[in-house]
């Protein structure tokens, strides 16, 4: 696994070797990122469920300002760290925990961000709860865009919260879900 593009492009990145540990592969990082386009550039974005941290990693590269990285298996966040020393990025912030249980202390603290990347380990009904909590709460900035990675027959819903799906792109068995605030719900 490799940075694709930006200021750490070429440079490879460790990936855990466990059971259930499922990066985000070049090809959908790529083709993710080619979507997002230059809107990129400057904006805070929060990566969950961040495992190597590739995507997050990728954001900065390609200049993104802040990204906070939240992943809660210990081995992963020891490679998170060791992939974002390689890359040589920031700023961005690492959190160790528990997705479900962090998010409400993010929420709390009045933190927002204009990118929020979800990817649970697929088979656990994880990104339908994270989804409806970020859904629910003040995370998103009005412009910002939630994605969603997920196991393509994963149901998803259409509408959850203030959010809307906008777009819906698959590979192979991975879907990448992307939603927007509903216009009740921009500022």
């Amino acid at each position: 696994m490799r940075v694709i593009a930006g200021k750490a492009k070429g440079r490879r990145l460790r990936v855990p070797k466990r059971i259930g540990v499922r990066p985000t592969s070049d090809y959908l990082r790529e083709a993710l990122f080619d979507i997002l386009g230059s809107s990129i550039h400057g904006v805070r974005f929060l990566d969950l469920y961040a495992g190597s941290g590739a995507v997050g990693i990728e954001a900065l590269s390609r200049g993104g300002a802040e990204v906070v990285f939240l992943e809660q298996d210990p081995g992963c966040l020891r490679i998170l760290r060791e992939n974002l020393e390689m890359a040589g990025l920031g700023p961005r912030r690492v959190v160790g925990g528990d997705v479900l249980r962090v998010l409400p202390r993010l929420i709390r603290q009045g933190e927002d961000f204009d990118i929020i990347f979800i990817d649970p380990p697929y088979g656990t009904g994880l990104a339908g709860r994270t989804l409806d909590v970020v859904a629910s709460s003040n995370l998103l900035r009005p412009q910002g865009l939630v994605i969603v990675e997920h196991f393509f027959k994963e149901p998803l819903p259409q509408d959850i919260g203030k959010l809307s799906r906008v777009r819906v792109k698959v590979h192979g068995q991975t879907g990448l879900s992307f939603y927007e605030r509903t216009s009740e719900g921009k500022r």
